[in-house]
């Protein structure tokens, strides 16, 4: 049950240390590195989170994973920054159904062993990764909190 912690902590710690608007979106970008290493180094896992009736299961997690380094990128880039935001939040919608999926079949990955209780955790930790993404990156800040941003880039 430690990665929802740890997640909280890569995404929180970067703003901790600066609490500017960049530094929540690199927090958000390494929590998106983070996600996506799981799709590297535990893929057959992360694939048994998709229903079998899912094609291409393990190519689907190396592509998403993929998208999820690509979301990372871009979030650190004031140019991209918005429209990673936006892309994030989409990623975060559309894939919790997997987690749905894995929490109610107990699958052995992050958590998901617990069952449905883990919902309990995951599905708070999706709303506040969600609000972060809207805070940090899809928020248009007020023109004096816009002046302090551009300055500390």
């Amino acid at each position: 049950m430690t990665t929802p912690l740890i997640m909280l902590a890569l995404m929180i710690g970067p703003w901790l240390a600066r609490r500017t608007h960049a530094a929540g979106a690199i927090g958000l970008s390494l929590l998106f590195v983070f996600t996506a290493s799981g799709h590297f180094l535990q893929t057959e896992v992360m694939a048994e989170m998709l229903p079998p009736w899912v094609p291409a299961r393990v190519a689907l997690v190396y592509a998403t994973g993929v998208l999820e380094l690509a979301i990372a990128i871009a979030l650190l880039l004031p140019d991209t920054r918005r429209a990673a935001g936006w892309i994030a939040a989409a990623v975060l919608v559309l894939f919790f159904p997997a987690n749905i999926y894995a929490a109610v079949n107990y699958v052995p990955m992050g958590g998901h062993a617990w069952g449905p209780v883990y919902l309990l955790v995951r599905a708070p930790l999706q709303v506040a990764i969600l609000t972060w993404a809207y805070w940090f990156t899809l928020r248009r800040p007020e023109p004096a909190l816009r002046a302090q941003a551009a300055s500390s880039l």
